[in-house]
């Protein structure tokens, strides 16, 4: 599999820490109806997905606290998508792919 924002490549694995360790901005941390939620865009079709981080509603350091543990969910979630969605062209060449479909289209 090959990392959707840049050359790494590697399988689901490896793919997941490196996401971690490398883009842990791309698992965005929001507040909505008065509960935190993380949630992530797939970077080729645009699909998001978003949790309640459940915890929180009896601590409010737990977001702070687990922070990097939260990422890894929501990683985990992007993998799983990536490999049931796009299984055929995981990665930025996938993403260059659907953005000129996007400009052309």
């Amino acid at each position: 599999m090959r990392c959707p924002w840049c050359e790494f490549e590697g399988d689901p694995r490896p793919l997941h820490g490196h996401l971690a360790s490398d883009h842990p901005e791309r698992i965005g941390f929001v507040e909505r109806g008065g509960r935190s939620r993380y949630e992530v865009v797939c970077p080729i079709c645009s699909e998001s997905y978003d949790q309640v981080i459940k915890p929180r509603l009896d601590d409010p350091s737990f977001v702070e606290e687990y922070r990097q543990e939260i990422r890894l969910v929501g990683f985990d979630m992007l993998v799983s998508h990536l490999l049931g969605a796009h299984p055929e062209g995981v990665g930025t060449e996938a993403a260059d792919r659907q953005g000129d479909n996007e400009e052309h289209g």
